[in-house]
């Protein structure tokens, strides 16, 4: 992912604005995508940066605040706060939870850059963490960051039941785990050089190792801000659209885009003879596909306030149009 926030919305007749005038024109009133998201990404950054201080053992810490301050868009704590505004929560609700899903991704990140993974040298525009710190430093400072996530979320979250914050813990753990992002991730390793793999094996990778985390994100906003199980459930179907959506717009814009436009390695699922959505139906259909996953995650939030749900569905289309 680059730095900042490149916002590129499409209408019905799929024509890019220009992204200072980018508005979602299904929401009664006029709501600015841009605004909304710089104002939420500060915000994250902010609680962030206070709940990872710089403090002793200082280099771990900062290989910590590295890649977690790096920048990056924020999509994840950002439809995390959507999600508990949606169904009447508040964002210092969600906030604690938003930082936790930001950390696991930068967890994520940072071991998938290493040698044994991906073996990448860049992220976000920048050398990645173990290309700085090294590789052991980029292992346990990774580590640190998936336990202090759910810490984080057990002691920072306010005026919610114990319950729920147990259930949240719960949502999140499943999410990431053997039955989720690692699944997806050993899947994924497994794939590469097998010539037959389907779209069904496909789609298990990306929903576990993309759509997991996103599918997280949502569900743990819409607990937390008091939604009821229907609620949650649609919300649930929302972000699984969208996750397996951002899985296959990446695949297209790594054979589209070249490593500047990205902010990370381009092409490297070719090097490395990943199987990818462009691979196995071509980059028309890729693109008609992703358009199908777009409209599907947008039918879920039909039954909610249209109004609240603007950022939900600015944010759906945000990720079907991403430049990087």
């Amino acid at each position: 992912m680059g730095i900042g926030i490149g916002i590129a919305i499409l209408t019905k007749e799929q024509t890019v604005k220009d992204e200072d005038t980018a508005r979602e024109e299904s929401s009664s009133s006029t709501f600015h995508f841009k605004t909304y998201m710089l104002q939420k990404a500060k915000s994250v950054n902010q609680a962030l940066e206070a709940a990872v201080s710089l403090r002793d053992p200082q280099k771990i810490h900062e290989s910590m605040r590295y890649s977690l301050l790096a920048g990056g868009k924020r999509v994840r704590p950002v439809l995390c706060i959507a999600a508990c505004e949606l169904v009447g929560g508040h964002e210092s609700t969600a906030m604690p939870a938003a930082c936790a899903v930001e950390m696991i991704h930068t967890m994520s990140l940072m071991h998938d850059d290493l040698p044994c993974m991906d073996n990448d040298d860049l992220r976000r525009g920048k050398p990645t963490n173990h290309k700085v710190f090294g590789e052991d430093v980029a292992v346990l400072a990774g580590d640190a960051l998936l336990a202090f996530a759910f810490e984080h979320v057990a002691i920072a979250t306010v005026g919610v039941s114990s319950e729920k914050i147990v259930r949240v813990i719960g949502e999140l753990a499943k999410s990431i785990g053997s039955e989720g992002l690692v699944a997806g991730q050993v899947v994924d390793i497994k794939s590469e050089g097998i010539s037959d793999v389907g779209l069904e094996h496909l789609e298990f990778i990306h929903v576990h190792k993309t759509a997991a985390l996103l599918e997280g994100s949502v569900v743990l906003g819409a607990i937390l801000g008091g939604g009821s199980d229907e609620e949650v459930e649609k919300l649930r179907k929302f972000a699984r659209c969208i996750g397996l959506l951002f899985q296959v717009v990446d695949d297209i814009l790594d054979v589209t885009k070249s490593s500047q436009q990205l902010g990370k390695t381009a092409g490297k699922d070719l090097v490395a003879d990943k199987v990818t959505y462009p691979k196995l139906i071509g980059i028309e259909k890729s693109r008609e596909f992703a358009e199908k996953l777009n409209n599907e995650a947008k039918d879920q939030l039909a039954g909610f306030d249209q109004e609240k749900a603007a950022p939900l569905i600015a944010l759906a289309n945000y990720i079907a149009y991403r430049e990087n």
